[in-house]
């Protein structure tokens, strides 16, 4: 089909399309709601806002192997087509984002594979920050989520245990990866034996970090990544927004992707309070 045809087809959509979004104004009265911090009816169930756990993604968004992971091309733009398209290029562990089981196993779970009732959970904020701002290479450790739950209670099933440990303060910086001069990163993580704990002593879904590795930078072995994910486990990295939120009583909504195969991908996660 000639890009001409094209854009005519995709103009007369738009058009047929304007009653669908009148309809919707109401809807997006809601949306605007809660921006201005009332709650739409949609929360007023038991949740009064809302907390976006997500980076915007771009071109120099920090990575692991320091390399540029993310690209776009305009394919359509506005003043030529009368509408903007981009296409996309991405490293699935990019950005915000999820890893799932496949990441490193042979045979996990894919991200299209997740089931949606462990996508959608309690969280459970761990705040390490005072010891990782005087210790960059800081782990949680099994002692950290005994204190957790001496704190607040057991772990509810299939939550998420993030790591608060004030990390994304520094995106955007160079800090975020904290190379030395012998490129080796230097960023808080899970020991290995807090992830043990939590698969033996709890029916945790997924732990979640606010760095660029569930495994702390200077890792040599993935360690936490290896114990965790094959278990039918997911992780999220590079969580933004984690101290806005309690130590207890949020719910987790993770917007993983839904790509076959997948090891993971970028996400939209939010959570309710």
């Amino acid at each position: 089909m000639c890009d001409a045809c094209v854009i005519e087809s995709v103009k007369q959509q738009m058009l047929s399309r304007r009653s669908f979004f009148r309809a919707a104004a109401v809807g997006t009265a809601g949306v605007a709601a809660a921006g201005m911090g009332i709650a739409p009816a949609a929360l007023a169930a038991g949740h009064a806002g809302v907390t976006d756990l997500t980076h915007e993604l771009h071109e120099e968004f920090p990575t692991f192997f320091g390399q540029q992971q993310f690209f776009r091309e305009q394919k359509f733009n506005f003043a030529e087509h009368t509408f903007n398209l981009f296409e996309l290029r991405v490293n699935e562990h990019t950005g915000t984002h999820v890893d799932a089981p496949l990441h490193f196993s042979a045979d996990g779970l894919s991200v299209a594979e997740l089931p949606v009732e462990k996508l959608v959970v309690p969280l459970c904020v761990v705040d390490i920050r005072e010891r990782a701002s005087a210790d960059p290479d800081a782990q949680v450790t099994p002692d950290d989520i005994k204190a957790w739950i001496a704190a607040n209670g057991d772990i509810p099933e299939n939550a998420c245990v993030a790591m608060l440990s004030g990390w994304a303060e520094h995106i955007g910086t160079d800090k975020f990866r904290n190379a030395d001069s012998a490129g080796k990163l230097h960023f808080p993580g899970f020991h290995v034996e807090a992830a043990k704990y939590l698969l033996e002593e709890t029916k945790t879904a997924g732990i979640a970090v606010d760095t660029l590795s569930l495994d702390h930078g200077i890792s040599p072995d993935f360690a936490t990544h290896r114990a965790w994910l094959p278990e039918g486990r997911w992780g999220l990295e590079a969580a933004a927004n984690l101290d806005k939120l309690p130590a207890k009583g949020a719910t987790l909504v993770l917007g993983a992707p839904k790509h076959r195969g997948g090891t993971g991908g970028p996400a939209r996660v939010f959570a309710l309070v």
